[in-house]
């Protein structure tokens, strides 16, 4: 086991609860025909302070459709506003702001557990909205059903702000410190997920980055 949290250290990245051989492919897997080129990194990434953090939704809509544009495909999601009013209210600004605009989904796990990790415009795993929010909305446990999005973070419960996992396969996260707050879970779109993950990650590896790069183009959100 390299590592027992799904986030760790400074950067609010996901690891696995438990280390394979390698990924669901050999190294030097080709990328995958459906996918367009990938935009390049953006110069400048947007930031806020922890001031900028809205108020939790208000909760007249138990639920908020949001379509998530990569250039694999688009993902429906619908977010739970009911369950998770905070996570769904910082969602909602990130989404507005364009924060998630031409990033990368920059890691892939499929062994132990099975995610794809998105949401960090710098594609390195260590970037943050520049505020950080509490748990919402955990299992207690542990389980993650695929087609389930929930917010990766560090050891800090706190440390919620804008990099998201996707499950690809039912998954069991450790639930100590609180767990991972589940923000909604995708309604159409998975067989996007599915490509990027039978792809596995670069060089074979049972966790990295995606063999097939795959990156946000936008995300839009309904009524909110």
């Amino acid at each position: 086991m390299r590592r027992t949290l799904l986030a760790v250290t400074t950067a609010a990245t996901l690891a696995l609860t438990g280390c394979g051989d390698g990924g669901t492919t050999p190294p030097g897997s080709t990328a995958a025909p459906d996918c367009e080129e990938p935009p390049a990194l953006r110069s400048e990434v947007p930031t806020y302070t922890p001031q900028d953090l809205p108020a939790p939704h208000p909760g007249d809509a138990a639920t908020v459709s949001a379509v998530v544009e990569t250039n694999c495909g688009d993902l429906v999601v619908e977010l739970d506003a009911a369950a998770a009013p905070q996570t769904v209210t910082s969602f909602l600004f990130l989404a507005g702001e364009g924060y998630w605009d031409d990033s990368p989904c920059h890691r892939l796990t499929t062994s132990g557990i099975y995610v794809l990790q998105c949401g960090d415009p710098t594609g390195t795993g260590r970037g943050n909205p520049g505020y950080g929010y509490g748990i919402e909305n955990a299992p207690a446990d542990g389980a993650y059903p695929r087609g389930t999005v929930a917010m990766a973070r560090t050891q800090d419960p706190n440390s919620n702000g804008g990099q998201f996992f996707i499950v690809h396969q039912d998954s069991e996260l450790p639930t100590e410190g609180g767990g991972y707050s589940i923000v909604g879970r995708v309604t159409e779109g998975m067989d996007v997920v599915d490509l990027v993950a039978s792809a596995g990650a670069q060089g074979g590896a049972a966790d990295g980055p995606p063999a097939q790069p795959v990156s946000i183009l936008s995300v839009d959100v309904g009524d909110r």
